[in-house]
This record gives structure tokens, C-alpha cells and sequence, in this order.
């Protein structure tokens, strides 16, 4: 996941989308009057293609429509995404040992998933320079061995080269070897699509996509906070070709609102899921003509400004309201048994909004309210850390803030009396909450120990 570079889309002359060989192949067979089987045969075991009728797209998957629906994932619990109903998952990049991607590709067949596999091309940002064309070439060599020993595999739904290459990236040359790989896979795999994925999007990003890569046969699109209305934007911006919404979820840490000290306000697990059932039902499922279906970011857990912010999973497993909702949405119905619900933290009866500071060793009392649909008993586990001090984007890699030790006591359920840590700084209070089956809730907030704070105020004295 990533911040978008320019989340608002300028408007453009609609575009013609320019397709690819495989796409102006399906536009003579349709012209002739024939059917999409005509130009494929008879589709063989894991063959994937992307068939357009009078500017309507389907996935098809061995003859048959699929559409997706999916996580993005490393591999993790899969047997738990499938039984929630989900049929893919996509990745970042391959494996170093192949043997592992293999297995990979094996766990996802045994469960009936298919995998959007991702080939890592390096950032730009990240040192790397696409106008050494020995770099490039050095590059592409690495991605030809994975794609030639992975793509017979029949869980391979499609492959995703490169993610977010024009984050913090200004020199357009980097579409000139997206479309290379995609034209080397083409080259070696027919039997499978092609995409890379953006980070937000605007109408010159996808006029360079145009213009560079016209060898790709779809977009992955990632948005979070600003998903509303996207795919108006995207056809706005001149995009009128085949999509997949390859990463989103809750509303990111860059788009939240903020404390006094500028610490990102998250939001607590029941509220993502409200956010994801409604973001999922306004603006992924409506789309049928171009919108081939989504990947929620994250089938497991991750540090990312937070360790609960992305994950749709906590670190033990356990599986969080947003997993009962993405069920819901796949499904028609909800799991049977649920994720406990949360509330907001309060603390002295003051939110996050209040930019909560308290003074150093002061004592403090918590509350959160959660409740459980089963009317499963339920474990509450608070805890403290140190502010994240991370500026890292893409979701590059962050360390786990340490944990603070904090004289801490539940004199109730969903009750917490706290010390303040004695030194001065800014730091986060979580809860996580249990039902003894697997599923959890969380919430937290974040809070400032500063000199000067009355005891139980939000504001230091004057």
C-alpha cells in the first residue's frame, strides 16, 4: 500500500484504449462474428484471458467467467480465505527460491484459489534507474527465469509487474520496461494477463501509461480514503480499458485526520469494516463493464504507521470484523459466527479527536465498549507503545515501535487504569479483544505525556 501522488483526477478527452495482441486478435474474431472460444480453442487447464464485447470486459478462467475476489496476501491462511469465500489472492513479488513459489502456487490449489503473482520490479525511489539499460536488462532477466518456471502452473491467474512504480517517480521511462516485461511474458506465457498498479492515478500518468505500455492487458488501481467514485475519475482521466482494484481497505494514514502533534488517527476495527462493506458495495461491485473485481490489503498483519492499521488479521490469526465483512460481501450473507465489535477508546472520557496529553507518571483511566454477537465471553489485552516516528512510503519496511511498560490494571471488562510513562513524548494505548474462537477486534489512540498537563485534561496548564 502506498500514498497516492495526486489523488485528485484531472479531467481528459475520453481515450480510445489501446489494446494489446491480444486484445486487437479478440477484436478481429469479433468482428468476424465469432466467439471469444473461436481465437482461443478449446481453453487448456490454468488458461486465463480478459474477452471484450462491445466495450464490456470479463475475466475468463479455463472457458469461464471469474471474477475476482481477493487479498492481497504472502501465502498466510489461506485455508481461512478460502472458507470465507475468497477465490484469489495477489502478491509482491516471487520467492527467492522458486521451490517456495511452487509451493506456494500448490497451497492455493489445494484450496481452490487462484494467485495474481507479482514480479518485483525495483523502485524508483528506492535507487534503482531505469535509464541503465544494462540495470534493466539485468532486471527483466531475473523476471524471465520466474515467469518461465512458474507459469504452467494452473493456480496462476494472471501476473503483476512491478507495484506503485510511479510513487515518488517523475521519469516516465519506467513504462517503457513495464510494456519490455509485458511483452516478454506475452512472448513466453500467452496463456496468461498482464498488469502493473498505481498509486492513486491523474490524466498525464495515464497518458504516459498509453503511450508507453500499450502491451499491458489491464491496470491495478490503489486507492483507500479516496476510493469514492474512482472509476468515473479513471475514465475521466482517460483510462477505458480493463482494471483491477489491486489494493484497498481502510482509510489510509496519510488521508487521517491528526492530533495536535500530528499523530495519524486510526480508525477501530468495527469502523474499518463498516468502511470497507461500504466502499466495497459504492464503488467495486457496481462496475461489471470494466471492473473485474478486488484484492482488500491485508490477508495478515503488518507494521505499517500502526501493527493493526492494513491487517485483516492480527498476529496471532485471529480474524477482525473487516474479514466478516469481506465475507458478506462475497457471499450474500455473514458468517455465522462473528468478530466481536469495538467502540473508540476514551480516555478520562476524552477521544482522539481531543488530542489526549497527560502528564508524566499521571494516572489514567480507559474505556472502550465491545460486544459479541455469539455472546462469547470476552479477553481484553491493552498495551502501550512508543509513537511510530516512521516516514516510509509504499509500504516500505517499518520496525514495531518499542512496547512501553506501564503500570496497567482492568478493574472491569473494557476498563484500564494506567500510569502515564514518566518520560515526555508521544505514544499509543491499544486494546485487542478476543472472543475465544479465533476472532478479535482492536482499537487504539494515540496520547502525549507533556509537563505542565493537568491530570485528566487534554490540554497542559497553563
Amino acid at each position: 500500500m502506498a500514498r497516492p501522488i495526486d489523488p485528485t483526477v484531472r479531467a481528459a478527452p475520453r481515450w480510445r484504449h489501446v489494446p494489446s495482441w491480444r486484445a486487437m486478435a479478440l477484436a478481429v474474431v469479433f468482428a468476424l462474428g465469432a466467439s471469444p472460444s473461436a481465437f482461443a480453442g478449446t481453453p487448456g487447464a490454468g488458461t486465463v484471458r480478459i474477452v471484450e464485447h462491445e466495450g464490456r470486459y470479463v475475466l475468463e478462467v479455463d472457458g469461464a467467467p471469474f471474477r475476482v475476489k481477493g487479498v492481497g496476501s504472502g501465502g498466510r491462511a489461506l485455508d481461512t480465505l478460502a472458507a470465507h469465500g475468497g477465490n484469489a489472492f495477489r502478491t509482491w513479488e516471487v520467492p527467492a527460491d522458486l521451490a517456495d513459489a511452487r509451493a506456494l502456487l500448490d497451497e492455493a490449489q489445494a484450496h481452490g484459489l487462484k494467485v495474481a503473482m507479482g514480479l518485483r520490479m525495483v523502485p524508483g525511489r528506492q535507487g534503482f534507474d531505469y535509464g541503465d539499460a544494462a540495470a534493466v536488462a539485468r532486471q527483466q532477466a531475473r523476471l524471465r527465469d520466474q515467469v518461465l518456471a512458474l507459469r504452467d502452473h494452473p493456480a496462476l491467474l494472471m501476473w503483476v509487474a512491478g507495484n506503485e512504480l510511479n510513487l515518488e517517480n517523475d521519469d516516465p521511462v519506467v513504462w517503457n520496461a513495464i510494456d519490455a516485461v509485458a511483452r516478454m511474458i506475452h512472448g513466453i506465457d500467452p496463456d496468461h494477463p498482464v498488469m502493473t498498479t498505481l498509486a492513486g492515478f491523474d490524466a498525464a500518468l495515464i497518458g504516459e501509461i498509453k503511450q508507453r505500455a500499450p502491451t499491458l492487458d489491464l491496470l491495478g488501481i490503489q486507492l483507500y480514503g479516496d476510493i469514492d467514485g474512482f472509476d468515473a475519475r479513471l475514465l475521466a482521466a482517460g483510462w477505458d480499458g480493463p482494471y483491477i482494484v489491486t489494493e484497498w481497505g481502510p482509510t489510509g494514514h496519510w488521508e487521517s485526520p491528526l492530533t495536535a502533534w500530528g499523530a495519524p488517527i486510526e480508525d477501530d476495527a468495527s469502523r474499518k469494516a463498516a468502511l470497507i462493506e461500504a466502499r466495497y458495495a459504492r464503488n467495486i461491485a457496481p462496475d461489471t463493464g470494466r471492473g473485474l473485481g478486488s484484492f482488500a490489503f491485508l490477508w495478515g498483519d503488518k507494521q505499517e504507521r500502526t501493527p493493526t492499521w492494513y491487517g485483516l488479521l492480527l498476529s496471532d490469526g485471529s480474524t477482525t470484523p473487516s474479514v466478516d465483512a469481506l465475507h458478506y460481501l462475497w457471499n450474500g450473507t455473514w458468517p455465522e459466527q462473528r468478530s466481536p465489535g469495538i467502540s473508540p477508546i476514551l480516555i478520562d472520557g476524552l477521544g482522539a479527536l481531543d488530542s489526549v496529553s497527560l502528564p508524566p507518571g499521571g494516572a489514567a483511566t480507559a474505556r472502550v465498549e465491545s460486544t459479541d454477537a455469539n455472546g462469547d465471553p470476552l479477553d481484553y489485552r491493552w498495551y502501550v507503545l512508543a509513537e511510530s516516528q516512521a516516514t516510509t512510503v509504499g509500504g516500505d519496511p517499518e520496525q514495531v515501535p518499542a512496547r512501553i511498560d506501564v503500570d496497567l490494571s482492568q478493574p472491569a471488562p473494557g476498563t484500564a487504569r494506567f500510569t502515564a510513562p514518566a518520560v515526555e513524548g508521544a505514544y499509543r494505548l491499544f486494546v485487542e479483544v478476543r472472543d475465544g474462537t479465533g476472532r478479535a477486534a482492536y482499537a487504539n489512540l494515540p496520547f502525549r505525556v507533556t509537563a505542565g498537563t493537568a491530570p485528566g485534561g487534554s490540554t497542559p496548564t497553563p
